[in-house]
């Protein structure tokens, strides 16, 4: 027996509501909010820097994919590579959950730059030092449905969560660690922008973004259980290495010399 004592118990139903044959979750309608609060920001941010607010309307597409595909693709590569790899149809299947947020970061990136190079917009990095802002916020609500889905759990410890969908063990409800802290980095990133200079050399809000988001996935991951459905060797976890070369670029953003 644990000597292990609750602080509450959270049995939430993942579906919001059933709507006949559809079903609206959480999850779902929290990725969703985060996406239409991020474009109102964009809209005010863009109105603020005097560019047309239609340029909006393919970026977010370009966002959207890339964010959905990335964080899919990141899942399959970084987490389960030898499910997926040998049932490669189930990797469409992506309603029955796996998105990784590495994944999400990269494809972010990789959509944004094909965005700015396939169109005449401001640079691959005038963007995503707005955007960062945006991200932060959106993190915030996905792991709020994350934790709505009783997912991505913590170790046991005692005054924690027990997500009764999962186990009976009290746990670290780390999901909402992960929530707090982007809203925190949301705060700081908006306060840098509107606030500092910061924003007139390109890149480096992107940097501190990177640098901060990627520091709290390394310290907060130790109190996750291991989501690789492989084994490392070492006391760290997936999440924490695939941290590292995005807090590496960070610093890198963040210190190297604009071209004059």
């Amino acid at each position: 027996m644990n000597s292990y004592n609750p602080f509450f118990y959270w049995n939430a139903d993942p579906v919001l509501i059933n709507l006949g044959p559809i079903s609206i979750h959480w999850y779902g309608l929290l990725f969703a909010l985060a996406f239409i609060i991020g474009l109102q920001i964009m809209r005010w941010v863009y109105k603020r820097e005097q560019r047309p607010a239609s340029e909006l309307d393919s970026l977010f597409i370009y966002i959207l994919l890339g964010t959905i595909i990335g964080a899919r693709l990141g899942h399959v590569v970084f987490y389960d590579p030898g499910f997926y790899f040998s049932q490669p149809l189930e990797i469409i299947k992506i309603w029955r959950g796996g998105l990784a947020s590495h994944g999400g970061t990269l494809g972010i990136i990789i959509a944004v730059y094909l965005y700015a190079r396939l169109s005449e917009r401001p640079s691959t990095l005038w963007i995503l030092d707005r955007f960062c802002m945006t991200a932060a916020l959106g993190g915030a609500f996905i792991r709020i449905g994350n934790f709505f889905n009783s997912e991505i759990i913590g170790h046991a410890v005692d005054g924690g969560v027990v997500f009764i969908r999962y186990d009976l063990m009290p746990r670290h409800p780390v999901q909402l660690y992960e929530a707090c802290a982007y809203l925190i980095i949301f705060f700081i990133t908006f306060f840098a922008y509107r606030y500092t200079k910061i924003i007139h050399s390109e890149g480096r809000l992107l940097g501190l973004f990177l640098i901060i988001l990627f520091s709290a996935r390394v310290f907060l991951e130790r109190f996750k259980l291991q989501q690789a459905n492989y084994e490392l060797s070492g006391d760290w976890t997936v999440g924490q290495w695939l941290s590292l070369p995005l807090i590496v670029i960070g610093l890198w953003l963040l210190l190297r010399r604009e071209k004059t």
